[in-house]
């Protein structure tokens, strides 16, 4: 989900693994690319979670790496346990299907800090980008606070806004969120506190595209909107959210006097399918001072120039603050460039999108 940052932070040691996935290959596999890394060391491997138990009371590792599907225990339950008894930062091995999509995003919500599809060995230069993108997703899990996460995970925010909300408004308003890692959980507390007669929500999250279908079904679970993802051109109405699917842009573009979202299949120049970026663009060329968009969780800096133009189209800017980030990444490029209006708490979002654009920009 995170992109691909240009190297990993300073440490005084390296950064110890265990590996725990039941196939031998997999593990001979993720071992043999992470300590291509002379700034990883792979402390020990595990078939099944009760093996891994004693592994990591022995090795205290700084980072797991946990298969989804495992006998004995299944990866998400034995993760429930470790964040309950030793919280510690875990990064989920996943399958791209419906299935695997579903599991990982239980995960995610469990307090994992990100996940990595299994390998594919088929494809050309294919291991050697997978490498890259493990390994970072090792060193950046290794810097997360985890205790910050799991406090995120045990205590939601709650509250009604409805009080906030204007309903001459509404209809010429547009509110976007973008996000990467971290952002699936931030996304659904962010959804799950805005009311249902809500400014249209379109929203970028960095997420294969096996797993978008799966991720806004979820968040239509938790909200009081209609979640759906978006197809190739969708009205935008009050009390509705569109998820850009994985691999595709999403646009927002003015049809008359109203609103309405498309997806393309153009890229992105920091390479991102869907790009936060590409999604605040449109919404500062088109929706202008009826905007408003935050900027959450996320490694690199995709939606920071975007968040820019936005603000200086006249609309409402706030980005996550660091102690509620996952990986204060995306927010942290957007304030340094003074993309942000505002930088506030993770349970504030949701009431700054609302009511940011009415006090002022």
């Amino acid at each position: 989900m995170g992109s691909i940052s240009p190297g990993p932070p300073s440490r005084s040691r390296p950064v110890r693994v265990l590996i725990v996935d039941d196939s031998a290959t997999m593990r001979r596999l993720v071992s043999g690319l992470l300590e291509a890394d002379p700034l990883i060391e792979v402390v020990g491997t595990a078939a099944d979670p009760f093996i891994a138990r004693d592994k990591i009371k022995k090795l205290a590792p700084d980072v797991l790496t946990l298969d989804v599907e495992m006998p004995r225990m299944d990866g998400v339950s034995f993760l429930r346990n470790l964040m309950r008894l030793r919280p510690m930062p875990v990064v989920m091995v996943s399958s791209l299907t419906e299935q695997g999509a579903g599991v990982t995003l239980d995960a995610l919500a469990a307090g994992a800090v990100d996940f990595v599809a299994k390998p594919r060995v088929d494809v050309e230069g294919g291991l050697e980008a997978y490498g890259v993108e493990l390994r970072t997703k090792i060193h950046n899990a290794a810097s997360t606070p985890v205790a910050r996460l799991a406090e995120t995970v045990a205590h939601p925010p709650r509250g009604n806004l409805s009080e906030l909300l204007d309903p001459r408004r509404n209809a010429r308003r547009v509110l976007a969120i973008g996000a990467s890692t971290g952002g699936t959980e931030a996304i659904r507390q962010v959804l799950s506190v805005l009311p249902a007669g809500c400014p249209p929500v379109v929203i970028a999250q960095h997420i294969p595209a096996a797993f978008s279908t799966a991720f806004a079904e979820r968040l239509d679970r938790y909200s009081a909107l209609s979640v759906q993802e978006a197809g190739t051109d969708q009205p935008l109405l009050p009390g509705q959210a569109w998820v850009a699917p994985g691999g595709r842009q999403l646009r927002v573009y003015r049809n008359g006097s109203g609103w309405r979202c498309r997806t393309t299949t153009e890229s992105s120049e920091n390479g991102h399918k869907p790009s936060v970026d590409i999604m605040f663009e449109s919404m500062a060329e088109h929706v202008g001072r009826d905007g408003s968009a935050a900027l959450l969780t996320g490694m690199g800096s995709d939606g920071a120039r975007g968040m820019l133009r936005v603000r200086d189209a006249g609309g409402f800017t706030v980005a996550q603050d660091q102690p509620s980030s996952v990986v204060w990444g995306m927010p942290r490029a957007a304030v340094s460039l003074g993309a942000a209006r505002e930088v506030v708490p993770l349970d504030h979002i949701a009431e700054r999108l609302i009511g940011g654009g009415e006090n002022g920009r």
